[in-house]
């Protein structure tokens, strides 16, 4: 089974810059959502974005309040999955959490996903 591991997290004042990286054992073959999501105190885990892999095709979604400012991104051997983080705002602060899903359908919802990493805590300062 497919483990993920996370890192990259750390402190940053508003308007910074964080890359967060999220490490798979194996490589990833077929069709798959690999994604970002995230918790924040007393919330629930939400959202934040996914790369989609379905018949050979790549295609990246993002929720709207990180669009712009967040960018997922893979590299060649499709075994790292990368979310480049700029414009930090206080209310990016959380628990960022990667994970993997074995489907070529999109989906936002978390728990439709079958393999979590352990988690990066991102805090952004004002």
């Amino acid at each position: 089974q497919v483990q993920l591991v996370e890192s990259g997290g750390g402190l940053v004042q508003a308007g910074g810059s964080l890359t967060l990286s999220c490490a798979a054992s194996a490589r990833t073959y077929g069709s798959y959502n690999m994604g970002w999501f995230r918790q924040a105190p007393g919330k629930e885990r939400e959202f934040v974005a996914v790369i989609v892999l379905a018949n050979g095709n790549t295609n990246t979604y993002s929720t709207d309040s990180v669009r712009g400012r967040f960018t997922i991104s893979t590299d060649s051997a499709l075994n790292t999955m990368y979310l480049q983080m700029t414009s930090l705002k206080p209310e990016d602060t959380a628990v960022y959490y990667c994970a993997l899903r074995f489907s070529g359908t999109v989906t936002f919802d978390p728990a439709k996903y079958d393999t979590w990493g352990q988690g990066t805590q991102v805090t952004v300062s004002s």
